[in-house]
């Protein structure tokens, strides 16, 4: 047995594409949340002065990153939950008997994450230009997709070691909530992270959005609290543990 079959990969990742195409209810939610936060929020604070932006910075441009990264993060770590629908169907169970290797099982299962949530991103990226938000050239739309790509990758590795470890359904929703609002708040996405308090504002730069917002700024409005440079190898370093723990994980939860 192969330790990496290209055409279970590609398979896994075919079905996961599928599903999503066929799931417009799934995509307009996710999509939604993003909208509305860049909405009310872009065009609410825009014209006022908000401390600790940079100047000649509008709220909307600062906003838009810490949006995207958003979407990206709510749909990659959702797809935890593929892992347990098709536990409780059983689909699991025949994959888990074919002669592939498990970590081939797990590639085809993030790559189709992966792209659901890049595209989506790219989605209300494109969004906001319409709604005046700027993209500086296209080196830097290509360096935002690059962290859009880091942060799919790290959070789909969160979905599936929290799938791993819970068998409920209803339960993982509660979880992942309660993780994921938590790391946005705290990631500078809605403002400026020099405004928290100090061991508020030390405790966010435990959290890998931070770096994927702040990586984002960077490369598309040209600010960003750490150098861009930085906030990509945090990133990637987050990014292969997640993936390495969930494999891992996932692994050995299905050999139980």
């Amino acid at each position: 047995m192969k330790l990496i079959d290209s055409t279970a990969i590609y398979v896994m990742w075919l079905r996961e594409m599928k599903r999503t195409i066929r799931s417009k209810s799934r995509v307009i939610g996710t999509l939604a949340m993003p909208l509305f936060f860049m909405l009310f929020l872009g065009f609410g604070f825009n014209s006022m002065p908000v401390p600790g932006m940079e100047k000649g910075v509008n709220y909307l441009s600062f906003l838009v990153p810490g949006i995207i990264g958003m979407s990206v993060i709510m749909t990659a770590t959702f797809g935890g939950l593929s892992v347990l629908w098709d536990r409780e169907f059983g689909f699991l169970k025949e994959i888990m008997v074919a002669p592939v290797s498990r970590v081939s099982i797990v590639l085809g299962r993030v790559a189709g994450g992966i792209t659901t949530s890049v595209m989506q991103g790219v989605v209300i990226l494109i969004i906001s230009s319409f709604f005046g938000f700027n993209i500086a050239g296209i080196p830097q739309f290509f360096l935002a997709l690059a962290f859009m790509l880091l942060m799919a990758t790290a959070f789909i590795g969160v979905g599936l070691i929290f799938a791993s470890l819970m068998k409920d359904m209803q339960g993982f929703n509660l979880v992942i909530n309660f993780f994921i609002f938590p790391l946005f708040f705290l990631s500078g996405a809605l403002f400026p992270l020099q405004n928290l308090p100090p061991i508020v504002r030390e405790l966010s730069y435990l959290g890998p959005l931070t770096y994927g917002v702040d990586g984002m700024r960077g490369a598309l409005v040209g600010v960003s609290t750490f150098p861009v440079i930085v906030d990509f190898a945090v990133l990637a370093f987050f990014s292969l543990a997640m993936i390495a723990l969930g494999t891992y994980l996932f692994d050995k939860s299905e050999s139980i």
